[in-house]
């Protein structure tokens, strides 16, 4: 099998020098905007496909800080149909894990090769259509061989959610009703029920009744008539089911503006009440730290799992200071580190950061060294170091950990918004 990562590195080189063929002619900065570099939100990689005997393509877009958290690994989120619903898929992905909404995840988008195929591919045997009928050898193809080659070119776990709209949102479900479905979340954002005169309730209704149906699953319309989601609806309302499930509809919206919208909600949907953990009012309700930090735990249950991330971190360090807890910050982050052993050295250099915001520089110095073997390794450890000994007038050795901050930042690929963070 072709190696992945390679052909993706060359097609995102040529890409690269396709889109922006100005990028070497220089520009007078005074009167023009310089072209610099293109922002790169995903990679187009190919690789053959024995179901196909073809070349398959597919878009895989990192979560932010993948390279710095090197064994941390990943749920990921497929979405069928990539050539249309890549990027504003990956883009909210990113945004909502950015934001403390959701976990971040790895997004892979299956490409489809061109209309036909994208029909043929999402649609099971129908007599007299001879357009449609290759469901089960895309099944396979995504069962067989992309699954395991994505597992093994990236760090990921056993959490593997597929999303799919229209006739993608048709094959999501497909696919939650084969009985070695490799995935266990499914999106079905306005799906083509109408396909096989709708013949996909009938087909879900055993499966329903005798519990084989995994979960969870989120399913969505627009105002649009005859999609057949409603005769779905009723099905999953009718047959008492241990499914996990949610319908939502959106009165504003048409076949072509609600994928976006309903993926927000779908991938909320997964993550109930995560978002209320990013927000240091809320946090401050809750009471004491303890209480707080277990109410993170019970977040792990969900679909994707909880870890304490920056934003977590960062609220968190601000709820110490409101709810006047930040003297405890040691003993708070002693049981963070049994409970969540993984992000404590984020929450550690986050805590740190509030102590030296309060100007309680012993309090900082006990926590840097708390996390310093872990902390080595990340660039806000040597940025909050920096400025320690700034404070106390050491200018040699900040620069030399603010530095060291700033080369880390670039070796693991941070957003921009995070290099510029370590340029104040």
């Amino acid at each position: 099998m072709k190696n992945i990562a390679l052909i993706g590195l060359l097609i995102g080189l040529l890409y690269g020098l396709l889109a922006f063929p100005c990028m070497a002619a220089p520009v007078d900065e005074k009167s023009s905007i310089a072209v610099s570099r293109p922002l790169i939100s995903g990679q187009v990689f190919s690789h053959y496909s024995s179901a196909f005997d073809d070349t398959r393509r597919v878009m895989i877009s990192l979560p932010e800080r993948y390279h710095l958290h090197e064994k941390r690994q990943y749920p990921v989120l497929y979405v069928i149909d990539a050539d249309f619903q890549f990027q504003h898929v990956s883009a909210i992905a990113l945004h909502l894990a950015r934001m403390g909404k959701i976990a971040p995840m790895i997004v892979v988008g299956v490409a489809n090769q061109g209309d036909s195929d994208y029909l043929y591919s999402t649609t099971w045997p129908v007599e007299g259509e001879q357009d449609f009928g290759g469901a089960q050898r895309f099944q396979q193809y995504l069962s067989e061989e992309l699954l395991p080659l994505i597992n093994q070119q990236y760090r990921t776990n056993q959490q593997q959610a597929l999303a799919g709209y229209s006739l993608g949102g048709l094959f999501s479900l497909y696919s939650m009703m084969q009985t070695k479905t490799p995935f266990n979340a499914f999106l079905a954002m306005s799906p083509s029920i109408w396909v096989d005169n709708y013949a996909l309730p009938s087909l879900i209704e055993p499966l329903l009744k005798q519990d084989k149906l995994t979960g969870p699953l989120f399913v969505s319309v627009a105002n649009e008539q005859d999609m057949g989601v409603d005769k779905l609806v009723a099905k999953l309302d009718a047959i008492p089911n241990q499914l996990q499930w949610q319908f939502k509809q959106y009165p504003q919206e048409n076949h072509f503006t609600t994928a976006l919208p309903a993926l927000y909600d779908g991938l909320q949907f997964l993550a109930p009440n995560y978002g209320e953990l990013s927000d240091g009012s809320d946090l401050v309700a809750m009471g004491d730290y303890k209480v707080v930090l277990n109410r993170f735990k019970q977040q792990q249950r969900h679909w994707a799992g909880f870890e304490i991330e920056w934003l977590h971190a960062y609220q968190f360090a601000k709820y110490l200071s409101w709810s006047k807890q930040y003297d405890s910050a040691l003993e708070a982050l002693a049981l963070a580190r049994k409970l969540f052993p993984q992000s404590a050295t984020t929450l550690c250099i986050e805590l740190a950061k509030g102590a030296l915001i309060r100007k309680q520089q012993p309090l900082a110095t006990q926590l840097l060294d708390s996390c310093e073997a872990q902390g080595q390794s990340r660039p806000f450890w040597h940025l909050q170091r920096g400025k320690l000994y700034q404070a106390a007038g050491d200018a040699d050795l900040a620069k030399q950990h603010i530095q060291q901050a700033k080369t880390l930042a670039q070796q693991y690929q941070l957003a921009s918004w995070e290099i510029w963070e370590l340029a104040k």
